[in-house]
């Protein structure tokens, strides 16, 4: 089975499944321990708004302008969460949570006069991992390796600011390639499955974690030729099902 795979198709998908993994199992991490779990739904469904705006607008869907719409709405919600943390931070994650329904609700509405508007929602929630190329790779591998490096160095000093700019930032990118369920399974259930680890092992096992789901979904989404990024949330749920029992059986026999 594995002879007949087109690793034409494959390769380039399990690449792209990497490179997000590379920023979404660290913000994840520190989404978790701000306790705003619904912050990726949101930030991800603002993203889709700005591209579902461009496309209503008959802008070229391959264009600049799409990323920029894209893109300034993603910030200007990063920029708003961190304005509203700071004034109201006992109410943030209702909150983001509003601004996921607004976000959602408003992308339904200017579709609703588009005939081929089921399609482009659909492409938004479960993405076009699949049809990756090797060349649309790299601009997004520079973007997360400079993302990365303000992360690691800057994030300590300016705290909220620097996680939600970055956030926005990476989600954006992240939203058109894997679409928004599979953005907030990257986030969540790696992090979510390697709560407790020491923070240097807890990285590398959520990586691993990522890596193995990517694979193990992408491949039975070509042998089955079924929906990539739902196949991936599922394959990604089951090995952190497995990782978070082996982590409890280590924690009871200590």
């Amino acid at each position: 089975m594995i002879a007949a795979l087109d690793w034409s198709i494959i390769g380039p998908a399990v690449v792209a499944g990497l490179i997000i993994l590379s920023t979404h199992v660290p913000l994840g991490q520190e989404v978790l321990k701000r306790g705003i779990i619904f912050i990726d739904l949101a930030i991800a469904q603002v993203a889709a708004l700005g591209v579902i705006a461009a496309h209503a607008m008959d802008w070229d869907p391959n264009g600049i302008e799409v990323q920029i719409a894209a893109i300034s709405a993603a910030l200007l919600a990063a920029i708003g969460l961190n304005w509203t943390e700071k004034r109201w931070p006992r109410i943030q994650e209702p909150l983001i949570g509003i601004l996921f329904i607004l976000a959602a609700t408003g992308g339904i509405l200017l579709l609703a006069g588009n005939p081929h508007g089921s399609e482009h929602l659909k492409e938004l929630l479960v993405g076009q991992i699949l049809w990756t190329t090797w060349s649309s790779l790299w601009p997004i591998a520079v973007l997360y390796a400079i993302v990365l490096a303000v992360w690691f160095t800057l994030q300590a000093r300016f705290g909220a600011l620097v996680f939600y700019l970055t956030f926005a930032v990476v989600v954006t990118a992240s939203v058109q390639i894997v679409g928004i369920y599979l953005v907030f399974a990257s986030l969540i259930i790696p992090a979510l499955a390697t709560t407790g680890i020491r923070r240097g092992n807890r990285l590398f096992v959520g990586y691993l974690l990522g890596a193995v789901s990517y694979l193990a979904g992408i491949v039975l989404s070509f042998v089955l030729d079924v929906p990539t990024g739902a196949v991936v949330v599922w394959c990604m749920a089951g090995v952190a099902i497995f990782v978070g029992l082996l982590i409890s059986d280590k924690r009871t026999l200590t």
